[in-house]
């Protein structure tokens, strides 16, 4: 409600509305907004939801009654308050000024208020219009979404203020480059893996500050191996074998050497699956560890493979196909040396 409201006392009103009649506008007189020859009110106010709004009207020696009014609800009459709201205070009644303050102001105050004054029995009004601006707020937001890769993502940014706060949305990733919408809505059709993350929303009108809040898109995809290499390594040496995969859900990995699966804690191996990779440890290589390896990572929307070799010293072998062999009279040669070289 805003600061217009009278006593409820039935008599209370009754004399107010004697005062409308009788003491601010005599019956026969027409009232006239403003004159060449006297000051008007002060221009429209503008403030901020929250703040004072301070009502000024000058006059002169020729006033002899003076009032604030809201609409057709008289706030003060000379020094005495007419209404019931506390916000609405007396700040000046002078032979030059006429002032009333409005404070902590609501939406509800916006409005005209007129300042009236009679002179040598002629009323005069002067109107000013006060304007209440709200701070931008963030109503209702879409919550966080997961998706599978290829579909179709709506996200919703409501927002108050006054005036109307411009709503923009944009993608919160390092190769995002500016605004993706300025509405209210931001549509994406055929969501990518690179369209994931945090999607941020803002509202400004000028009044304040922005005020933003963020929805995460999650992106599902099946794995992807981006990494699988083959390995060299001696006999009796410590050999691993790695396996990266990107995947949303995460991936979950298999080992295999040709048709059978590796378990955690066959003697000799160790398998540490992590996030993004898997690790295949050889403590001790030895001459039944050399061969093909195959790297299986699956989540609910699918799976791949990737193969790679884990081989000797001169074994040469095709990365592409798996296929491997050893080297010819160099690996022959390899143990004799090494053991005649201990004995010198």
């Amino acid at each position: 409600m805003g600061v217009g409201g009278c006593l409820a006392l039935p008599w209370r009103c009754l004399v107010v509305l004697c005062l409308r009649l009788l003491f601010l506008v005599p019956a026969g007189v027409p009232v006239r907004s403003g004159d060449a020859t006297f000051p008007k009110a002060m221009d429209n106010v503008t403030v901020r939801q929250g703040e004072s709004a301070t009502l000024r009207c000058s006059v002169d020696n020729r006033v002899t009654r003076v009032a604030w009014l809201n609409r057709s609800s008289i706030l003060y009459a000379g020094n005495d308050k007419w209404c019931l709201d506390p916000r609405v205070v007396l700040l000046a009644n002078t032979k030059t000024q006429y002032s009333i303050q409005i404070q902590d102001v609501d939406v509800y105050d916006e409005g005209p208020y007129t300042c009236s004054v009679q002179t040598d029995n002629h009323p005069k009004t002067s109107r000013v219009h006060l304007i209440v601006q709200v701070s931008p707020k963030i109503t209702e937001i879409s919550s966080d979404i997961s998706i599978n890769e290829g579909g179709n993502v709506s996200l919703t940014c409501i927002a108050t203020g006054r005036p109307d706060p411009t709503i923009t949305w944009r993608h919160i990733s390092p190769k995002a480059v500016g605004f993706i919408s300025e509405d209210e809505y931001l549509e994406i059709t055929g969501i990518t893996r690179e369209q994931s993350g945090e999607y941020e929303c803002s509202a400004s009108n000028d009044v304040a500050a922005p005020v933003v809040q963020r929805v995460k898109v999650t992106v599902n995809y099946p794995p992807y191996i981006s990494d699988a290499k083959s390995t060299g390594v001696p006999v009796g040496q410590k050999g691993i074998l790695l396996c990266e995969a990107s995947a949303v859900p995460s991936a979950d990995f298999q080992w295999y050497k040709d048709d059978k699966r590796l378990a955690e804690g066959q003697k000799g191996l160790k398998v540490e699956n992590k996030a993004a990779f898997s690790r295949l440890t050889f403590f001790n290589v030895s001459e039944q560890d050399y061969g093909n390896y195959t790297c299986v990572a699956s989540n609910q929307l699918g799976n791949t493979n990737a193969s790679m070799i884990l081989y000797g010293p001169g074994a040469v072998h095709d990365g592409n196909n798996g296929a491997w062999r050893r080297g010819g009279c160099a690996w022959l040669l390899a143990l004799p040396l090494a053991q005649l070289a201990r004995q010198f």
